[in-house]
């Protein structure tokens, strides 16, 4: 009876530990899961042999073991950390490919990983001084007290802080258009009171510059080519990487303060309406509207919860304001107050006036773009049937993001772009929303994109001499092109993602491939475990003496990298989230 009793404890021990179709494994993630996602998508974890998986030693053998992975060898076995077998015990990871993701991701993010909870912290002296089921019961214990997950959007409005580069360069242009504004108001600064609707026209064209993506690849390009010199002081190139990373804060700073200038405008016309046309007024009523419309929807909670609405929203009511600007600006050159009409020299009287040849450049600057879109064919491929890799014809430079759509004035989708500089180049998109995930489910021969391709916070890579990059999940396709072709700058990457060959495929992991250990870093959650991201991070720019981190994350992983490499006195920078 006594050795049927203790039959029956073990066995019920085992199931507790290993369960595997069980309601509870479905729910609790404290328990190793039956159930995974790739970016929210789940998938069943089938029970199956595999080759390449760490046994788990006894637990006197795991003090001070390392494992480097080696070229050649799987990436399964890359880099874990100093107790990766408790790692791998613990909470599955919630990196990209892996656990628990949410499905509310908007899709222009598409190149970024969502990381939903924080680094676990493990304890050495724990594991060493307890048995197994004790320790995944103090686990299941301390779950209960641990701190409230923070939600993406919260991370998003508030934990970016509250003098970000974006929001300081938001109140410096939104305080000189405000003080030019009032000095107007008061009659001190009468060029500005006479001219009121063209300086609403030029915060107009400023924002626009701001967005402009044949401009800024103008201006990232110069930045690249003047300050990438070794001898260029450090500080000014992480100022300049963080003024261009910051634009968005200009943009925004100019869209608020073209609506105050055109209400200013609007109520000196009123006061003398007498001499002006009433259909001037309605237009520039109008515009108004559009202009506060658009702002409206570019607010951080509209635009980060409801991203269509406010993708479609700000183009439709963009060009329906130029258009219309154009309408008000030929109407106001010509019109003559004592005919009560327009004169027939229009072409002369536009010439010699700052209205017309501002909005000539605002729509020059918002057609280019456009006539450059084309319809590509391309080869979609789902290794995993979570990711898709799309190849598109022509090589292109380590850094640089494009666009795709499958309908040009629906959506567009921004991703970072994998080359050898050469015949062709591809995009890695996992399968999220609805497009990403028609690309697996109904792979298309052909997509819409941009021939003219936009330059981000990765290019300016090019501007350092030492770089650490460190990617989670999908974000290392952006990077990974530095690897694959000649670039000014030596960079070490750090690659953290779940089942590398088999979410990612084997053309993705053969390029990680043949490169020394110390400039690659991947670390397998599938195998390893979570990582702390933010110590890999730290570690590796020590080690290869990196100038800068630079790092491509969801919002909660980029913020903790991006403080953790401050912390140590690293100048780092990730993706913003402001604009």
């Amino acid at each position: 009876m006594q050795v049927a009793q203790a039959s029956l404890i073990l066995f019920l021990r085992y199931i507790k530990l290993f369960p595997f179709h069980t309601e509870e494994n479905m729910t609790n993630p404290e328990i190793i899961g039956t159930f995974s996602s790739c970016r929210g998508v789940s998938f069943e974890i089938k029970p199956h042999f595999e080759p390449f998986a760490i046994k788990t030693p006894p637990i006197e053998q795991t003090q001070g073991s390392k494992r480097f992975w080696l070229p050649g060898e799987s990436l399964t076995k890359v880099v874990p950390s100093t107790n990766s077998i408790q790692s791998s015990l613990s909470r599955t990871s919630s990196h990209f490919c892996d656990l628990d993701l949410d499905m509310d991701d908007d899709e222009d993010t598409d190149s970024l990983v969502d990381i939903e909870e924080g680094h676990e912290v493990h304890n050495d002296e724990e594991l060493e001084t307890i048995s197994l089921p004790q320790s995944l019961s103090k686990r299941e214990q301390a779950s209960k007290t641990t701190k409230p997950k923070e939600s993406r959007l919260s991370i998003i409005l508030l934990d970016q802080g509250l003098f970000t580069v974006y929001k300081r360069l938001f109140v410096v242009c939104l305080t000189l258009n405000i003080t030019g504004l009032i000095l107007a108001a008061t009659e001190h600064f009468p060029y500005a009171r006479r001219k009121a609707a063209l300086f609403s026209i030029g915060n107009i064209l400023a924002l626009t510059l701001c967005r402009s993506e044949a401009f800024l690849r103008i201006v990232f390009w110069l930045a690249v080519n003047i300050l990438g010199w070794s001898w260029v002081p450090l500080r000014l190139k992480t100022t300049t990487t963080s003024l261009l990373q910051s634009l968005g804060g200009i943009h925004s700073g100019c869209g608020v303060s073209s609506i105050a200038w055109l209400t200013y405008a609007i109520v000196l016309t009123l006061k003398d309406r007498e001499d002006t046309s009433p259909e001037i007024i309605v237009v520039a009523s109008t515009i108004l509207s559009l202009l506060v419309l658009s702002s409206l929807a570019a607010f951080p909670l509209v635009r980060h919860l409801h991203h269509n609405v406010f993708e479609r929203t700000h183009r439709f009511a963009g060009w329906s304001a130029l258009i219309l600007l154009w309408v008000f600006v030929i109407f106001t050159i010509c019109y003559d107050p004592k005919t009560k009409s327009c004169t027939n020299q229009i072409g002369s009287k536009l010439i010699n006036h700052q209205e017309f040849w501002l909005t000539v450049a605002i729509t020059v600057l918002i057609i280019i773009p456009w006539i450059t879109v084309r319809r590509v064919p391309v080869k979609v491929s789902s290794p995993s049937g979570h990711a898709s890799i799309i190849k598109f014809e022509g090589g292109v430079k380590a850094g640089i993001l494009g666009r795709i759509s499958p309908s040009p004035f629906s959506e567009w989708h921004a991703f970072g772009i994998i080359s050898d500089g050469k015949r062709e180049h591809m995009i890695l998109a996992g399968a999220v929303g609805d497009f990403t995930m028609s690309l697996v489910l109904n792979p298309p021969e052909n997509l819409w994109v941009r021939r003219v391709h936009f330059s981000g916070l990765p290019y300016l890579v090019n501007m350092y001499d030492r770089v650490v990059l460190v990617a989670t999940g999908s974000g290392i396709c952006v990077f990974l092109s530095f690897l694959l072709q000649p670039c000014s700058a030596d960079v070490c990457l750090v690659w953290v993602a779940k089942g590398i060959e088999q979410n990612f495929g084997k053309e993705i992991k053969e390029m990680m491939s043949g490169h020394p250990k110390e400039k690659v870093i991947v670390h397998d959650t599938a195998v390893l475990g979570r990582p702390d991201v933010s110590k890999m991070a730290v570690d590796a720019a020590r080690r290869w003496r990196a100038e800068v981190a630079i790092v491509t994350s969801n919002p909660q992983g980029s913020r903790d990298v991006v403080n953790a490499c401050k912390a140590a006195g690293i100048p780092a920078f990730g993706p913003i989230w402001d604009s």
